[in-house]
């Protein structure tokens, strides 16, 4: 701040750099200041880290990186690049999505929706954890790479039981509507907090990252299924 001031002082710092620099730091809503309390800084940031970037690029390499560039394939079919990226990711955004909210929880001025931000995000969190618990049950794999007790090949996904394929509609249509709404979670979270300029900006340059992502793969024809 105190070199940005020298610089502007001294006709060093064109006017353009003056007026985005202002953009940055001020609230997006003139309005209303940007002050919040600490649990509540803490509740944002983890549910951005959730939802603004874990969860979403868990779904994006899921989705586009079953085969991976150095892979054989088709002679080379378990890849599990995506399925332990997509397992941690998940995991983590899931512990920061429920440490967030116990953040909520344990503030002296906590209500269970007051606003249309919190009672979307109660919304999202049920849903979240009923994204979790169907992970579990996705039945058994089979195959080469997971024999069953007997020795066998079956399994429910190598068999594509009425099980796994009620569970991989149920998991992917939950969880990329979970996206979007995660995502409007976290621009309705910046718009109660008045977050400054840089924090929208920040946000738009993950997402955008994200959707180039999105198109390229998509260009590219990256979508294999798991089976």
């Amino acid at each position: 701040h105190r070199r940005h001031d020298s610089w502007r002082g001294q006709g060093i710092m064109p006017e353009w750099v003056d007026v985005a620099w202002a953009w940055l730091l001020t609230p997006i809503d003139l309005s209303r200041p940007h002050s919040i309390a600490a649990h509540e800084a803490w509740h944002g940031r983890f549910m951005f880290a959730a939802w603004g970037i874990m969860l979403p690029l868990g779904v994006l390499i899921a989705r586009y990186f079953k085969v991976t560039p150095k892979q054989n394939w088709p002679r080379e079919l378990d890849n599990k690049f995506w399925w332990y990226s997509h397992l941690l990711l998940q995991n983590l955004g899931g512990f920061c999505m429920l440490f967030g909210a116990a953040i909520i929880c344990t503030s002296k001025k906590f209500e269970f929706s007051d606003t249309y931000h919190g009672g979307l995000g109660w919304l999202i969190l049920l849903a979240g954890i009923g994204q979790i618990v169907s992970g579990y049950l996705r039945g058994t794999k089979g195959g080469p790479t997971d024999r069953a007790p007997d020795g066998g090949l079956h399994g429910d996904h190598y068999d594509m039981t009425q099980r796994r394929r009620l569970f991989e509609r149920f998991h992917k249509t939950l969880g990329y509507c979970l996206i979007v709404a995660g995502l409007v979670g976290v621009v309705s979270g910046l718009w109660h907090a008045n977050a400054p300029g840089w924090m929208w900006l920040s946000a738009a340059v993950v997402w955008l990252c994200m959707i180039i992502t999105v198109i390229i793969c998509e260009r590219k024809n990256m979508t294999f299924s798991s089976y």
